[in-house]
């Protein structure tokens, strides 16, 4: 059996741990730099307020109807995804992080479970040691975990949050119920090409001959069939080195000089470092992003970019920002409001396993350096050690003016009982 388990509006629900005056109360969070709606509480879908509303055209809809418009707080929603994260270990020993919110649970030998009090369990320990609110869907499997999870969340008062297929009727009805565009790993051109075999429900695609899905679709589609007929073809995904690694930002606002541009792809060129060296790969290769505002279309455009080839991998922190800043230097161009950039590596390999090169190599001491300044870093948090081209104070500069405290990762945020 499988249990996907989903926070209920993870990002409001953060917020109304440490902030109980939120409770019922419409809640909306922005995106980057303030710009639009990626987040809400069940009060203020009720109200309509559209996903991915820019919130300069709703700032008074929000006003008149008393929602709560709040920045993203990454560091509080990280900090209490890994806390959630944790108990679900304490459940199996097999979990797949699949978002910052959700994860999928494997029960290995649990056959003699009731799968309904043990998802009860998993809710009430997350709900008393974290505040968050859970639903929790469990099947034969993942697929039909996801279409569990939806009915629980649906139907919070009938499921008590926990929903269990653990039988054909229970399946076909939960099929014939949920429709083709909320099946996990349905898009939209997936559900169209669907759609014109007459497809409108998920039961609906189950219906359809192996051979012809494998004929007119890939093995992905093929596994998700049959995870919906009950068979399990999709299993849990190891965590797996990544190929490439990116690290892209919308600036807080335009920058036309280059020094405030270096010093951003420094910081991402930073990022990219450390992520390499956390798995372990070393980079043959650095692409440069840079681009203006594409929504001001009075203003002169340019998206460019530039490729570094690397006669040696590196995981070197102060490699990667030399070239990355002598790419973006070289692609500027005066005159442009740029409002994005990023630096991403790749042409991965294993650090200690690669090819090496006679005359070229990386120089002897960054490794020491390197490992000194991750442990330090890692300790003290927030960054303490930086290059000399950074920014001192932030490692991501966004609009952010309606910005909760920090209440788990910042020690002067930590509230104050009295």
């Amino acid at each position: 059996m499988y249990a996907l388990v989903d926070c209920n509006n993870f990002y409001a629900s953060c917020e109304r741990v440490f902030n109980p005056s939120l409770q019922e109360q419409p809640i909306a969070i922005l995106s980057n730099n303030d710009g639009c709606v990626i987040s809400m509480s069940d009060e203020a879908k009720a109200l309509e307020l559209p996903f991915g509303a820019p919130i300069f055209k709703w700032e008074s809809f929000c006003k008149k109807n008393n929602i709560k418009v709040l920045s993203s707080n990454y560091p509080l929603y990280g900090d209490m995804s890994n806390r959630v994260m944790s108990i679900l270990q304490q459940f199996s020993p097999d979990v797949e992080v699949y978002s910052i919110d959700e994860a999928f649970l494997e029960f290995k030998g649990f056959d003699a479970y009731n799968f309904d009090n043990y998802g009860s369990q998993i809710r009430k320990r997350i709900l008393k040691w974290t505040g968050i609110p859970t639903s929790v869907g469990v099947a034969p499997t993942k697929a039909l975990s996801k279409v569990a999870n939806k009915i629980a969340r649906k139907f919070p008062d009938e499921t008590n949050g926990v929903y269990v297929i653990d039988s054909e009727e229970k399946r076909l009805k939960a099929l014939k119920w949920i429709a083709l565009e909320d099946v996990w790993g349905i898009g939209r051109g997936l559900k169209r090409r669907l759609a014109e075999k007459g497809c409108k429900k998920a039961f609906d695609f189950t219906q359809l001959s192996d051979d012809w899905v494998r004929k007119n679709f890939s093995i992905t589609e093929w596994k998700l069939k049959k995870d919906l007929e009950g068979i399990p073809k999709i299993a849990l995904d190891e965590v797996k080195s990544k190929k490439v690694i990116a690290t892209t930002r919308s600036f807080e606002y335009t920058f036309s000089d280059i020094e405030n541009i270096k010093e951003r792809i420094s910081t991402f060129a930073t990022s990219c470092a450390e992520k390499l060296r956390k798995q372990e790969s070393s980079c043959y290769m650095i692409i440069v992003l840079l681009s203006s505002d594409r929504h001001k279309k009075d203003l002169e455009q340019h998206r460019v970019s530039k490729t570094v080839k690397l006669s040696y991998p590196t995981d070197s922190t102060l490699t990667i920002c030399k070239y990355a800043v002598e790419a973006v230097t070289s692609i500027f161009k005066k005159g442009i409001k740029y409002k994005r950039a990023g630096v991403i590596v790749t042409g991965l390999v294993p650090t200690y396993s690669h090819q090496l090169n006679i005359f070229e190599q990386e120089n002897q001491k960054h490794k020491p350096l390197m490992t000194a300044i991750d442990g330090i870093n890692k300790k003290y948090k927030d960054y303490k050690i930086k290059l000399g081209n950074q920014d001192l104070e932030r490692t991501w500069k966004m609009r952010q003016e309606r910005l909760s405290p920090r209440y788990t990762t910042n020690i002067n945020d930590i509230l104050k009982v009295k």
